[in-house]
Protein backbone atom coordinates (compact mmCIF):
# COMPACT_ATOMS: atom_id res chain seq x y z
CA UNK A 1 0.00 0.00 0.00
CA UNK A 2 1.25 3.49 -0.88
CA UNK A 3 -0.10 6.52 0.92
CA UNK A 4 0.17 9.89 -0.79
CA UNK A 5 -0.18 12.92 1.46
CA UNK A 6 -2.13 15.55 -0.46
CA UNK A 7 -2.38 19.23 0.31
CA UNK A 8 -5.48 19.64 2.51
CA UNK A 9 -8.09 21.94 1.04
CA UNK A 10 -10.07 21.84 4.28
CA UNK A 11 -8.18 23.30 7.24
CA UNK A 12 -11.08 22.34 9.56
CA UNK A 13 -11.45 25.65 11.34
CA UNK A 14 -15.23 25.54 11.69
CA UNK A 15 -17.05 24.12 14.68
CA UNK A 16 -18.76 21.00 13.39
CA UNK A 17 -20.06 17.80 14.91
CA UNK A 18 -18.05 16.11 12.18
CA UNK A 19 -14.73 17.67 13.19
CA UNK A 20 -13.78 14.49 15.06
CA UNK A 21 -15.03 12.21 12.26
CA UNK A 22 -12.81 10.59 9.64
CA UNK A 23 -14.57 9.51 6.45
CA UNK A 24 -13.17 6.54 4.51
CA UNK A 25 -14.25 6.36 0.86
CA UNK A 26 -13.36 3.29 -1.23
CA UNK A 27 -13.28 4.20 -4.91
CA UNK A 28 -12.60 2.47 -8.21
CA UNK A 29 -12.74 4.62 -11.36
CA UNK A 30 -14.92 7.33 -9.82
CA UNK A 31 -13.03 10.33 -11.17
CA UNK A 32 -16.12 12.19 -12.37
CA UNK A 33 -17.71 12.07 -8.92
CA UNK A 34 -14.83 13.58 -6.95
CA UNK A 35 -15.68 17.19 -7.81
CA UNK A 36 -19.21 16.66 -6.50
CA UNK A 37 -18.74 14.41 -3.49
CA UNK A 38 -15.63 15.74 -1.79
CA UNK A 39 -16.56 19.46 -1.67
CA UNK A 40 -19.79 18.45 0.09
CA UNK A 41 -17.78 16.72 2.81
CA UNK A 42 -15.43 19.69 3.11
CA UNK A 43 -18.41 22.02 3.51
CA UNK A 44 -19.84 19.79 6.25
CA UNK A 45 -16.63 20.21 8.24
CA UNK A 46 -15.47 16.60 8.19
CA UNK A 47 -12.24 16.20 10.15
CA UNK A 48 -10.47 13.99 7.62
CA UNK A 49 -11.33 12.55 4.21
CA UNK A 50 -9.43 9.39 3.25
CA UNK A 51 -10.02 8.48 -0.39
CA UNK A 52 -8.96 4.88 -0.97
CA UNK A 53 -8.15 4.41 -4.64
CA UNK A 54 -8.63 0.70 -5.33
CA UNK A 55 -6.54 0.43 -8.48
CA UNK A 56 -8.35 2.96 -10.65
CA UNK A 57 -7.36 3.30 -14.29
CA UNK A 58 -8.70 6.85 -14.53
CA UNK A 59 -7.53 9.93 -12.59
CA UNK A 60 -9.65 9.32 -9.48
CA UNK A 61 -6.63 9.87 -7.22
CA UNK A 62 -5.63 13.19 -8.79
CA UNK A 63 -9.19 14.51 -8.75
CA UNK A 64 -9.58 13.48 -5.13
CA UNK A 65 -6.43 15.35 -4.18
CA UNK A 66 -7.62 18.44 -6.03
CA UNK A 67 -11.10 18.49 -4.57
CA UNK A 68 -10.53 18.05 -0.87
CA UNK A 69 -9.19 14.64 0.17
CA UNK A 70 -6.99 14.90 3.23
CA UNK A 71 -4.98 11.96 1.93
CA UNK A 72 -5.26 9.59 -1.01
CA UNK A 73 -4.55 5.96 -0.17
CA UNK A 74 -3.43 3.73 -3.04
CA UNK A 75 -4.55 0.13 -2.59
CA UNK A 76 -3.93 -1.69 -5.88
CA UNK A 77 -5.25 -5.02 -4.58
CA UNK A 78 -8.86 -5.04 -5.75
CA UNK A 79 -11.62 -5.57 -3.22
CA UNK A 80 -14.10 -3.39 -1.35
CA UNK A 81 -12.85 -4.61 2.00
CA UNK A 82 -9.23 -4.20 0.94
CA UNK A 83 -9.85 -0.52 0.17
CA UNK A 84 -11.71 0.08 3.43
CA UNK A 85 -9.00 -1.65 5.46
CA UNK A 86 -6.30 0.40 3.74
CA UNK A 87 -8.18 3.50 4.86
CA UNK A 88 -8.22 2.23 8.45
CA UNK A 89 -4.46 1.65 8.34
CA UNK A 90 -3.82 5.09 6.87
CA UNK A 91 -5.94 6.76 9.54
CA UNK A 92 -3.64 5.42 12.25
CA UNK A 93 -0.71 7.25 10.65
CA UNK A 94 -2.34 10.66 10.29
CA UNK A 95 -0.43 13.27 12.36
CA UNK A 96 -3.64 14.20 14.20
CA UNK A 97 -5.05 10.66 14.27
CA UNK A 98 -5.92 10.69 17.98
CA UNK A 99 -8.56 13.40 17.52
CA UNK A 100 -10.88 11.17 15.47
CA UNK A 101 -13.41 9.36 17.65
CA UNK A 102 -15.77 8.35 14.84
CA UNK A 103 -15.08 6.64 11.51
CA UNK A 104 -17.66 6.85 8.73
CA UNK A 105 -17.75 4.84 5.52
CA UNK A 106 -19.25 6.20 2.32
CA UNK A 107 -19.25 4.97 -1.27
CA UNK A 108 -18.03 7.28 -4.03
CA UNK A 109 -20.97 6.69 -6.38
CA UNK A 110 -23.18 9.58 -5.14
CA UNK A 111 -25.99 7.16 -4.28
CA UNK A 112 -26.20 8.46 -0.70
CA UNK A 113 -27.25 11.86 0.59
CA UNK A 114 -24.00 13.10 2.12
CA UNK A 115 -25.79 15.93 3.90
CA UNK A 116 -27.27 13.33 6.26
CA UNK A 117 -23.88 12.31 7.63
CA UNK A 118 -24.41 14.38 10.82
CA UNK A 119 -27.53 12.29 11.55
CA UNK A 120 -25.42 9.14 11.54
CA UNK A 121 -22.62 10.63 13.62
CA UNK A 122 -24.70 12.49 16.22
CA UNK A 123 -25.96 9.40 18.15
CA UNK A 124 -22.34 8.27 18.55
CA UNK A 125 -21.03 11.67 19.65
CA UNK A 126 -23.90 12.06 22.12
CA UNK A 127 -23.16 8.64 23.65
CA UNK A 128 -26.43 7.01 22.56
CA UNK A 129 -24.97 4.54 20.03
CA UNK A 130 -21.73 2.91 18.94
CA UNK A 131 -22.68 1.90 15.40
CA UNK A 132 -25.15 3.63 13.07
CA UNK A 133 -26.22 2.37 9.65
CA UNK A 134 -27.97 4.40 7.00
CA UNK A 135 -30.84 2.01 6.15
CA UNK A 136 -32.02 2.24 2.55
CA UNK A 137 -35.73 1.89 3.26
CA UNK A 138 -37.82 0.95 0.18
CA UNK A 139 -40.01 4.04 0.50
CA UNK A 140 -36.94 6.28 0.27
CA UNK A 141 -35.18 4.48 -2.58
CA UNK A 142 -35.16 6.01 -6.04
CA UNK A 143 -36.67 3.53 -8.54
CA UNK A 144 -33.87 1.54 -10.14
CA UNK A 145 -31.29 2.41 -7.48
CA UNK A 146 -31.06 -1.24 -6.40
CA UNK A 147 -31.38 -4.25 -8.70
CA UNK A 148 -33.56 -7.24 -7.84
CA UNK A 149 -30.49 -9.43 -7.08
CA UNK A 150 -29.21 -6.71 -4.74
CA UNK A 151 -32.55 -6.48 -2.94
CA UNK A 152 -32.77 -10.26 -2.56
CA UNK A 153 -29.15 -10.57 -1.43
CA UNK A 154 -29.66 -7.82 1.11
CA UNK A 155 -32.75 -9.57 2.49
CA UNK A 156 -31.00 -12.94 2.62
CA UNK A 157 -27.96 -11.59 4.44
CA UNK A 158 -30.02 -9.80 7.09
CA UNK A 159 -32.15 -12.94 7.48
CA UNK A 160 -29.03 -15.05 8.07
CA UNK A 161 -27.77 -12.59 10.68
CA UNK A 162 -31.10 -12.74 12.46
CA UNK A 163 -31.06 -16.53 12.28
CA UNK A 164 -27.47 -16.95 13.43
CA UNK A 165 -27.01 -14.03 15.80
CA UNK A 166 -30.51 -12.96 16.83
CA UNK A 167 -30.32 -9.34 15.69
CA UNK A 168 -32.78 -7.92 13.20
CA UNK A 169 -31.07 -5.61 10.74
CA UNK A 170 -33.00 -3.98 7.93
CA UNK A 171 -30.11 -3.28 5.61
CA UNK A 172 -26.43 -3.76 4.76
CA UNK A 173 -26.16 -0.13 3.71
CA UNK A 174 -22.56 1.00 3.04
CA UNK A 175 -23.31 4.48 4.43
CA UNK A 176 -22.41 4.00 8.09
CA UNK A 177 -20.59 5.41 11.10
CA UNK A 178 -18.95 3.65 14.02
CA UNK A 179 -17.08 4.57 17.18
CA UNK A 180 -13.42 4.28 16.27
CA UNK A 181 -12.30 2.14 19.18
CA UNK A 182 -15.12 -0.31 18.43
CA UNK A 183 -14.11 -0.56 14.79
CA UNK A 184 -10.48 -1.41 15.51
CA UNK A 185 -11.48 -3.89 18.20
CA UNK A 186 -13.38 -5.85 15.54
CA UNK A 187 -10.15 -6.87 13.79
CA UNK A 188 -11.84 -6.87 10.41
CA UNK A 189 -10.71 -9.72 8.14
CA UNK A 190 -12.73 -9.61 4.91
CA UNK A 191 -11.08 -7.91 1.96
CA UNK A 192 -13.87 -8.30 -0.58
CA UNK A 193 -17.66 -7.78 -0.56
CA UNK A 194 -18.22 -9.41 2.84
CA UNK A 195 -16.91 -6.30 4.63
CA UNK A 196 -20.28 -4.79 5.53
CA UNK A 197 -21.84 -8.03 6.77
CA UNK A 198 -18.73 -8.87 8.82
CA UNK A 199 -18.91 -5.50 10.54
CA UNK A 200 -22.59 -5.94 11.35
CA UNK A 201 -22.13 -9.45 12.72
CA UNK A 202 -19.19 -8.42 14.89
CA UNK A 203 -21.15 -5.41 16.14
CA UNK A 204 -23.77 -7.84 17.47
CA UNK A 205 -21.16 -10.17 18.95
CA UNK A 206 -19.49 -7.29 20.77
CA UNK A 207 -22.81 -5.99 22.13
CA UNK A 208 -22.48 -2.61 20.49
CA UNK A 209 -25.36 -0.19 20.72
CA UNK A 210 -26.67 -0.39 17.16
CA UNK A 211 -29.00 2.03 15.45
CA UNK A 212 -30.41 2.18 11.93
CA UNK A 213 -31.56 5.49 10.49
CA UNK A 214 -33.63 5.58 7.31
CA UNK A 215 -31.91 7.41 4.48
CA UNK A 216 -32.74 7.94 0.81
CA UNK A 217 -30.84 6.04 -1.86
CA UNK A 218 -30.33 7.23 -5.42
CA UNK A 219 -29.15 5.76 -8.70
CA UNK A 220 -25.39 5.70 -8.72
CA UNK A 221 -23.35 8.01 -10.96
CA UNK A 222 -21.18 5.93 -13.28
CA UNK A 223 -20.99 2.20 -13.91
CA UNK A 224 -21.54 -0.14 -10.98
CA UNK A 225 -18.79 -2.65 -10.30
CA UNK A 226 -21.28 -4.98 -8.58
CA UNK A 227 -24.83 -4.72 -9.90
CA UNK A 228 -23.62 -3.61 -13.33
CA UNK A 229 -22.42 -7.10 -14.29
CA UNK A 230 -23.58 -10.67 -13.74
CA UNK A 231 -20.11 -11.53 -12.48
CA UNK A 232 -20.21 -8.67 -9.99
CA UNK A 233 -23.58 -9.72 -8.60
CA UNK A 234 -22.43 -13.34 -8.30
CA UNK A 235 -19.18 -12.44 -6.56
CA UNK A 236 -20.87 -10.06 -4.12
CA UNK A 237 -23.44 -12.72 -3.22
CA UNK A 238 -20.75 -15.36 -2.83
CA UNK A 239 -18.64 -13.22 -0.50
CA UNK A 240 -21.58 -12.15 1.65
CA UNK A 241 -22.83 -15.72 2.10
CA UNK A 242 -19.35 -17.18 2.63
CA UNK A 243 -18.58 -14.49 5.20
CA UNK A 244 -21.75 -15.35 7.13
CA UNK A 245 -20.80 -19.03 7.03
CA UNK A 246 -17.21 -18.40 8.13
CA UNK A 247 -18.24 -16.19 11.02
CA UNK A 248 -20.88 -18.69 12.11
CA UNK A 249 -18.35 -21.54 12.19
CA UNK A 250 -15.83 -19.47 14.15
CA UNK A 251 -18.30 -17.77 16.48
CA UNK A 252 -17.42 -19.90 19.52
CA UNK A 253 -13.71 -19.25 19.04
CA UNK A 254 -14.21 -15.48 19.13
CA UNK A 255 -16.51 -15.72 22.12
CA UNK A 256 -13.95 -17.74 24.05
CA UNK A 257 -11.17 -15.33 23.07
CA UNK A 258 -13.10 -12.41 24.49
Amino acid sequence: MIVLISTPNNPQTHDSILATTAVIIPALNESANMAILLPQLVELGVGAILLCDNGSTDDTARQASIHGATIVVHQPTRGYGAACYAGMEALIHLPNSSQFDVVAFLDADLADDVSLLPRLVDPICSGDADFVIGARAPKHREPGSMSLPQIFGNWLATFLIRLGWGHRYRDLGPFRAIRRKCLYRMQMQDRAFGWTVEMQIKAVEQNLRIREIEVPYFKRRGKSKISGTVRGVFLAGYWILSTCARLWMTKRRRRNAS
